[in-house]
Protein backbone atom coordinates (compact mmCIF):
# COMPACT_ATOMS: atom_id res chain seq x y z
CA UNK A 1 0.00 0.00 0.00
CA UNK A 2 1.47 3.36 -1.38
CA UNK A 3 1.64 6.24 1.34
CA UNK A 4 -1.17 7.74 -0.57
CA UNK A 5 -3.32 5.12 0.42
CA UNK A 6 -2.15 4.96 4.27
CA UNK A 7 -2.64 8.89 3.97
CA UNK A 8 -5.99 8.17 2.76
CA UNK A 9 -6.86 5.42 4.75
CA UNK A 10 -5.55 6.92 7.69
CA UNK A 11 -7.81 10.45 7.48
CA UNK A 12 -11.29 7.52 7.20
CA UNK A 13 -10.44 5.58 10.25
CA UNK A 14 -9.97 8.45 12.47
CA UNK A 15 -13.13 10.05 10.99
CA UNK A 16 -15.07 7.05 11.51
CA UNK A 17 -13.85 6.77 15.29
CA UNK A 18 -15.30 10.09 15.64
CA UNK A 19 -18.66 9.64 13.84
CA UNK A 20 -19.12 5.75 15.40
CA UNK A 21 -17.95 7.75 18.90
CA UNK A 22 -20.47 10.55 19.00
CA UNK A 23 -23.70 8.33 16.78
CA UNK A 24 -23.11 5.58 19.73
CA UNK A 25 -23.31 8.50 22.05
CA UNK A 26 -26.44 9.50 21.00
CA UNK A 27 -28.24 6.52 20.87
CA UNK A 28 -26.50 5.31 24.29
CA UNK A 29 -28.23 8.66 25.73
CA UNK A 30 -31.64 7.63 24.53
CA UNK A 31 -31.79 4.06 25.20
CA UNK A 32 -30.09 5.12 28.98
CA UNK A 33 -33.04 6.92 29.95
CA UNK A 34 -35.69 5.10 29.52
CA UNK A 35 -33.29 1.83 30.90
CA UNK A 36 -32.62 4.07 33.96
CA UNK A 37 -36.35 4.55 34.65
CA UNK A 38 -37.45 1.43 34.21
CA UNK A 39 -34.25 0.02 36.09
CA UNK A 40 -34.01 2.45 39.04
CA UNK A 41 -37.79 2.36 38.98
CA UNK A 42 -37.95 -1.09 39.92
CA UNK A 43 -35.59 -0.85 42.89
CA UNK A 44 -32.67 -2.10 40.97
CA UNK A 45 -29.06 -0.03 41.94
CA UNK A 46 -27.00 2.07 39.90
CA UNK A 47 -24.54 -1.20 38.85
CA UNK A 48 -27.45 -2.72 37.68
CA UNK A 49 -27.78 0.06 35.59
CA UNK A 50 -24.42 0.23 34.10
CA UNK A 51 -24.03 -3.52 33.97
CA UNK A 52 -27.42 -3.50 31.30
CA UNK A 53 -25.99 -0.32 30.00
CA UNK A 54 -22.86 -2.44 28.90
CA UNK A 55 -24.30 -5.20 27.62
CA UNK A 56 -26.61 -3.39 25.41
CA UNK A 57 -23.35 -1.77 23.92
CA UNK A 58 -22.29 -4.07 20.94
CA UNK A 59 -26.09 -4.41 19.81
CA UNK A 60 -26.16 -0.50 19.46
CA UNK A 61 -22.56 -0.67 17.78
CA UNK A 62 -23.80 -2.92 15.24
CA UNK A 63 -26.35 -0.19 14.33
CA UNK A 64 -23.79 2.42 14.16
CA UNK A 65 -21.09 1.13 12.12
CA UNK A 66 -22.39 1.47 9.10
CA UNK A 67 -23.73 4.94 9.51
CA UNK A 68 -20.48 5.98 10.66
CA UNK A 69 -18.67 4.47 7.88
CA UNK A 70 -21.21 6.33 5.29
CA UNK A 71 -20.64 9.19 7.10
CA UNK A 72 -16.78 9.09 7.17
CA UNK A 73 -16.16 7.73 3.60
CA UNK A 74 -18.54 10.89 2.58
CA UNK A 75 -16.80 13.59 4.46
CA UNK A 76 -13.16 12.61 3.72
CA UNK A 77 -13.84 12.30 -0.03
CA UNK A 78 -15.72 15.67 0.18
CA UNK A 79 -13.05 17.47 2.51
CA UNK A 80 -10.14 16.05 -0.39
CA UNK A 81 -12.41 17.20 -2.99
CA UNK A 82 -12.87 21.08 -1.16
CA UNK A 83 -8.83 20.68 -1.02
CA UNK A 84 -8.42 19.46 -4.65
CA UNK A 85 -6.52 16.50 -3.48
CA UNK A 86 -8.33 14.47 -5.73
CA UNK A 87 -7.69 16.24 -8.70
CA UNK A 88 -4.13 16.51 -7.79
CA UNK A 89 -4.42 12.21 -7.68
CA UNK A 90 -5.86 12.45 -10.89
CA UNK A 91 -3.82 14.59 -12.24
CA UNK A 92 -1.01 12.17 -11.26
CA UNK A 93 -2.60 9.06 -13.14
CA UNK A 94 -4.69 8.02 -10.40
CA UNK A 95 -7.96 7.10 -11.39
CA UNK A 96 -10.98 6.48 -9.74
CA UNK A 97 -10.43 2.69 -9.33
CA UNK A 98 -6.83 3.35 -7.99
CA UNK A 99 -8.49 5.82 -5.61
CA UNK A 100 -11.05 3.54 -4.52
CA UNK A 101 -8.39 0.88 -3.11
CA UNK A 102 -7.74 2.72 0.53
CA UNK A 103 -11.80 2.88 0.55
CA UNK A 104 -12.10 -0.25 -0.28
CA UNK A 105 -9.40 -1.55 2.54
CA UNK A 106 -11.47 0.52 5.14
CA UNK A 107 -14.55 -0.92 4.16
CA UNK A 108 -13.06 -4.72 5.28
CA UNK A 109 -11.63 -3.03 8.06
CA UNK A 110 -15.15 -1.67 9.74
CA UNK A 111 -16.23 -5.04 8.41
CA UNK A 112 -13.89 -7.26 9.94
CA UNK A 113 -15.47 -4.80 13.12
CA UNK A 114 -18.92 -6.12 12.01
CA UNK A 115 -18.10 -9.62 12.07
CA UNK A 116 -16.43 -10.07 15.32
CA UNK A 117 -19.23 -8.09 16.98
CA UNK A 118 -22.17 -9.81 15.17
CA UNK A 119 -20.74 -12.92 14.87
CA UNK A 120 -19.26 -13.47 18.80
CA UNK A 121 -19.88 -10.29 21.06
CA UNK A 122 -23.17 -9.20 20.48
CA UNK A 123 -24.94 -12.56 20.98
CA UNK A 124 -22.46 -13.32 24.05
CA UNK A 125 -23.60 -9.40 25.22
CA UNK A 126 -27.27 -10.99 24.87
CA UNK A 127 -27.45 -13.96 26.31
CA UNK A 128 -25.70 -12.45 29.43
CA UNK A 129 -28.43 -9.82 29.42
CA UNK A 130 -31.13 -11.97 29.15
CA UNK A 131 -29.47 -14.14 31.92
CA UNK A 132 -29.27 -11.02 34.10
CA UNK A 133 -32.90 -9.99 33.65
CA UNK A 134 -34.42 -13.26 34.08
CA UNK A 135 -32.40 -13.38 37.54
CA UNK A 136 -33.62 -9.76 38.23
CA UNK A 137 -37.16 -11.04 37.62
CA UNK A 138 -36.81 -13.66 39.83
CA UNK A 139 -35.66 -11.74 42.17
CA UNK A 140 -39.07 -11.03 43.69
CA UNK A 141 -37.68 -9.31 46.77
CA UNK A 142 -36.16 -6.70 44.90
CA UNK A 143 -39.12 -6.57 43.00
CA UNK A 144 -41.88 -5.69 45.75
CA UNK A 145 -39.67 -4.66 48.64
CA UNK A 146 -40.52 -1.04 47.90
CA UNK A 147 -42.34 0.93 50.49
CA UNK A 148 -44.59 3.85 49.06
CA UNK A 149 -44.66 3.10 45.36
CA UNK A 150 -47.35 1.20 42.92
CA UNK A 151 -45.06 -1.69 41.38
CA UNK A 152 -45.91 -3.54 38.14
CA UNK A 153 -43.64 -7.15 38.64
CA UNK A 154 -45.45 -8.45 35.21
CA UNK A 155 -48.49 -7.29 33.22
CA UNK A 156 -51.68 -6.81 34.80
CA UNK A 157 -50.48 -7.45 38.36
CA UNK A 158 -50.31 -4.35 40.94
CA UNK A 159 -48.40 -4.31 44.44
CA UNK A 160 -47.98 -1.76 46.93
CA UNK A 161 -47.09 -1.73 50.54
CA UNK A 162 -47.04 1.80 52.76
CA UNK A 163 -44.30 0.66 54.97
CA UNK A 164 -41.92 -1.94 55.58
CA UNK A 165 -40.81 -2.69 58.84
CA UNK A 166 -36.88 -3.70 60.44
CA UNK A 167 -37.88 -6.84 60.62
CA UNK A 168 -39.45 -7.31 57.23
CA UNK A 169 -43.01 -6.70 57.70
CA UNK A 170 -44.82 -5.54 55.11
CA UNK A 171 -47.63 -2.66 56.20
CA UNK A 172 -50.98 -2.32 54.51
CA UNK A 173 -50.50 -4.15 51.69
CA UNK A 174 -52.53 -3.76 48.10
CA UNK A 175 -51.85 -6.47 45.51
CA UNK A 176 -54.25 -6.37 42.54
CA UNK A 177 -54.44 -9.69 39.96
CA UNK A 178 -55.89 -9.16 36.79
CA UNK A 179 -54.25 -11.86 35.10
CA UNK A 180 -57.54 -14.29 34.56
CA UNK A 181 -59.87 -13.53 31.55
CA UNK A 182 -63.00 -11.91 32.32
CA UNK A 183 -61.57 -11.81 36.30
CA UNK A 184 -59.88 -9.32 38.48
CA UNK A 185 -58.67 -10.28 42.15
CA UNK A 186 -57.77 -7.36 44.98
CA UNK A 187 -56.44 -8.40 48.18
CA UNK A 188 -55.67 -6.26 50.81
CA UNK A 189 -54.41 -6.55 54.36
CA UNK A 190 -53.08 -5.05 57.44
CA UNK A 191 -49.37 -7.13 57.34
CA UNK A 192 -47.48 -9.61 54.88
CA UNK A 193 -44.51 -11.42 54.84
CA UNK A 194 -42.61 -12.97 52.13
CA UNK A 195 -41.80 -16.77 52.34
CA UNK A 196 -39.60 -18.66 50.57
CA UNK A 197 -40.46 -21.68 48.93
CA UNK A 198 -37.68 -23.45 47.61
CA UNK A 199 -37.68 -22.44 44.17
CA UNK A 200 -40.70 -20.47 44.61
CA UNK A 201 -41.44 -17.53 47.23
CA UNK A 202 -44.91 -17.30 48.94
CA UNK A 203 -46.84 -13.52 49.88
CA UNK A 204 -48.25 -14.52 52.97
CA UNK A 205 -51.26 -11.94 54.25
CA UNK A 206 -52.75 -11.35 57.34
CA UNK A 207 -55.97 -9.67 58.40
CA UNK A 208 -57.10 -9.13 55.00
CA UNK A 209 -59.79 -8.90 52.36
CA UNK A 210 -60.14 -10.55 48.85
CA UNK A 211 -62.52 -8.94 46.37
CA UNK A 212 -63.16 -10.96 43.25
CA UNK A 213 -64.95 -9.45 40.15
CA UNK A 214 -66.47 -11.22 37.19
CA UNK A 215 -66.39 -8.38 34.38
CA UNK A 216 -68.46 -10.89 32.48
CA UNK A 217 -71.91 -10.94 34.87
CA UNK A 218 -70.29 -7.63 36.48
CA UNK A 219 -70.87 -9.35 40.15
CA UNK A 220 -68.66 -8.49 43.10
CA UNK A 221 -67.65 -11.34 45.59
CA UNK A 222 -65.69 -10.28 48.53
CA UNK A 223 -64.58 -12.37 51.50
CA UNK A 224 -62.51 -11.30 54.78
CA UNK A 225 -59.45 -13.71 55.65
CA UNK A 226 -57.27 -13.99 59.04
CA UNK A 227 -54.61 -15.51 56.55
CA UNK A 228 -54.13 -15.89 53.01
CA UNK A 229 -51.10 -17.18 50.97
CA UNK A 230 -50.52 -16.17 47.32
CA UNK A 231 -48.03 -17.76 45.14
CA UNK A 232 -45.98 -15.11 43.67
CA UNK A 233 -43.72 -17.28 41.71
CA UNK A 234 -45.49 -16.85 38.77
CA UNK A 235 -44.41 -13.41 38.69
CA UNK A 236 -41.39 -13.85 37.57
CA UNK A 237 -40.05 -15.69 34.35
CA UNK A 238 -40.59 -19.10 33.68
CA UNK A 239 -37.90 -21.26 33.31
CA UNK A 240 -34.95 -19.85 31.75
CA UNK A 241 -33.43 -23.15 30.10
CA UNK A 242 -36.97 -23.62 28.41
CA UNK A 243 -35.34 -21.79 24.91
CA UNK A 244 -32.96 -20.55 23.86
CA UNK A 245 -33.32 -17.35 21.32
CA UNK A 246 -31.35 -17.72 18.27
CA UNK A 247 -29.70 -14.45 18.72
CA UNK A 248 -28.53 -15.55 22.06
CA UNK A 249 -26.28 -17.92 20.41
CA UNK A 250 -22.45 -17.48 18.69
CA UNK A 251 -22.63 -18.77 14.77
CA UNK A 252 -20.30 -21.84 15.45
CA UNK A 253 -23.17 -22.76 18.27
CA UNK A 254 -26.36 -21.91 15.83
CA UNK A 255 -24.45 -23.50 12.50
CA UNK A 256 -24.12 -26.55 15.07
CA UNK A 257 -27.72 -26.07 16.40
CA UNK A 258 -29.13 -25.91 12.99
CA UNK A 259 -27.78 -28.70 11.50
CA UNK A 260 -28.01 -30.99 14.63
CA UNK A 261 -31.31 -29.16 16.24
CA UNK A 262 -31.28 -30.06 20.18
CA UNK A 263 -34.82 -30.31 21.67
CA UNK A 264 -34.29 -26.50 23.00
CA UNK A 265 -33.56 -24.82 19.56
CA UNK A 266 -37.29 -24.22 18.51
CA UNK A 267 -36.85 -21.89 16.11
CA UNK A 268 -38.09 -22.48 12.84
CA UNK A 269 -35.87 -22.77 10.01
CA UNK A 270 -36.46 -19.89 8.35
CA UNK A 271 -35.51 -18.01 11.46
CA UNK A 272 -32.47 -19.61 11.87
CA UNK A 273 -31.58 -18.75 8.33
CA UNK A 274 -32.38 -15.48 8.43
CA UNK A 275 -30.46 -14.65 12.07
CA UNK A 276 -27.58 -16.61 10.28
CA UNK A 277 -27.11 -15.35 6.74
CA UNK A 278 -27.78 -11.66 8.54
CA UNK A 279 -24.47 -11.79 10.28
CA UNK A 280 -22.93 -12.05 6.93
CA UNK A 281 -24.73 -9.66 5.19
CA UNK A 282 -24.42 -7.03 7.60
CA UNK A 283 -20.34 -6.77 7.10
CA UNK A 284 -20.73 -6.85 3.53
CA UNK A 285 -22.95 -4.07 4.11
CA UNK A 286 -20.46 -1.94 5.86
CA UNK A 287 -18.20 -2.31 2.70
CA UNK A 288 -21.50 -1.13 0.37
CA UNK A 289 -21.89 1.76 2.39
CA UNK A 290 -18.38 3.35 2.48
CA UNK A 291 -18.08 2.42 -1.36
CA UNK A 292 -21.52 4.25 -2.12
CA UNK A 293 -20.51 7.43 -0.32
CA UNK A 294 -17.00 7.41 -1.71
CA UNK A 295 -17.95 6.80 -5.78
CA UNK A 296 -21.10 8.83 -5.43
CA UNK A 297 -18.74 12.20 -4.40
CA UNK A 298 -16.59 11.03 -6.93
CA UNK A 299 -18.43 11.09 -9.83
CA UNK A 300 -20.10 14.39 -8.80
CA UNK A 301 -16.91 16.09 -8.92
CA UNK A 302 -15.69 19.69 -7.84
CA UNK A 303 -18.10 22.08 -8.10
CA UNK A 304 -17.73 25.66 -6.36
CA UNK A 305 -21.16 24.96 -4.76
CA UNK A 306 -19.91 22.12 -2.45
CA UNK A 307 -21.40 18.69 -3.26
CA UNK A 308 -24.70 18.90 -1.20
CA UNK A 309 -26.76 17.54 -4.20
CA UNK A 310 -24.34 14.38 -4.09
CA UNK A 311 -24.14 13.74 -0.51
CA UNK A 312 -28.12 13.46 -0.30
CA UNK A 313 -28.32 11.13 -3.72
CA UNK A 314 -25.63 8.88 -1.97
CA UNK A 315 -27.65 9.23 1.80
CA UNK A 316 -31.19 8.34 -0.36
CA UNK A 317 -29.35 4.97 -2.00
CA UNK A 318 -27.71 3.68 1.22
CA UNK A 319 -31.77 4.76 2.83
CA UNK A 320 -32.99 2.22 -0.52
CA UNK A 321 -30.47 -0.30 0.34
CA UNK A 322 -30.84 -0.88 3.65
CA UNK A 323 -35.08 -0.34 3.16
CA UNK A 324 -34.28 -3.62 1.06
CA UNK A 325 -32.98 -5.49 3.25
CA UNK A 326 -36.06 -4.98 5.48
CA UNK A 327 -37.94 -6.04 2.70
CA UNK A 328 -36.58 -9.35 2.22
CA UNK A 329 -36.48 -10.72 5.80
CA UNK A 330 -39.70 -11.86 5.51
CA UNK A 331 -39.67 -13.97 2.81
CA UNK A 332 -36.55 -15.59 3.96
CA UNK A 333 -38.32 -16.04 7.12
CA UNK A 334 -41.22 -17.95 5.67
CA UNK A 335 -38.58 -20.25 3.45
CA UNK A 336 -34.92 -21.03 4.44
CA UNK A 337 -34.47 -22.14 0.88
CA UNK A 338 -34.76 -17.94 -0.02
CA UNK A 339 -31.58 -17.29 2.09
CA UNK A 340 -29.52 -15.79 -0.80
CA UNK A 341 -32.39 -12.72 -0.80
CA UNK A 342 -29.86 -11.70 2.38
CA UNK A 343 -27.23 -10.46 -0.32
CA UNK A 344 -29.11 -9.36 -2.98
CA UNK A 345 -29.00 -5.40 -1.11
CA UNK A 346 -24.98 -5.67 -0.98
CA UNK A 347 -24.85 -7.16 -4.40
CA UNK A 348 -26.97 -4.22 -5.86
CA UNK A 349 -24.87 -1.69 -3.97
CA UNK A 350 -21.86 -3.16 -5.56
CA UNK A 351 -23.35 -3.40 -8.88
CA UNK A 352 -24.36 0.63 -8.15
CA UNK A 353 -20.94 1.53 -7.36
CA UNK A 354 -19.06 -0.48 -9.97
CA UNK A 355 -21.24 1.99 -12.65
CA UNK A 356 -20.26 5.10 -10.71
CA UNK A 357 -16.68 4.02 -10.56
CA UNK A 358 -17.06 3.10 -14.25
CA UNK A 359 -18.59 6.75 -15.19
CA UNK A 360 -16.07 8.55 -13.26
CA UNK A 361 -13.24 6.70 -14.80
CA UNK A 362 -15.29 7.08 -18.63
CA UNK A 363 -16.60 10.34 -18.20
CA UNK A 364 -17.64 10.56 -21.87
CA UNK A 365 -18.14 6.55 -22.89
CA UNK A 366 -21.66 7.77 -23.87
CA UNK A 367 -21.37 10.94 -25.88
CA UNK A 368 -18.85 8.00 -27.74
CA UNK A 369 -21.37 5.58 -27.94
CA UNK A 370 -23.65 7.97 -29.55
CA UNK A 371 -21.24 8.80 -32.18
CA UNK A 372 -20.73 5.58 -32.75
CA UNK A 373 -24.17 5.22 -33.06
CA UNK A 374 -24.24 7.71 -35.84
CA UNK A 375 -21.69 6.81 -37.91
CA UNK A 376 -22.79 3.40 -38.53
Amino acid sequence: MGRVDRYMLSQLLVLFGFFALVLVALFWINRAVVLFDRLIGDGQSAVVFLEFTALGLPRLITTVLPIAAFAAAVYVTNRMTGESELTVLQSTGSGPWRMARPVLVYGVVVALMMSTLSHFLMPMAQAQLTKREQEISQNVTARLLTEGTFLHPTEKVTFYTRQIDEDGVLRDVFLSDRRSEGEGVIYTAAEAYLVRNGPGSTLIMVDGLAQRLNTTDKRLATAKFRDFSFDISALVNPDPTANIAISNMTTPALISGWLDPEPRLTAQDGVVAEELHGRFAQPLFCIVAAMVGFATLLVGGFSRFGVWREIVIAFGLLIAIDGLRGVLVDPVRENAAMWPLMYVPSLLGTVLVVLMLFQAANPNWLRRLRGKGTMA
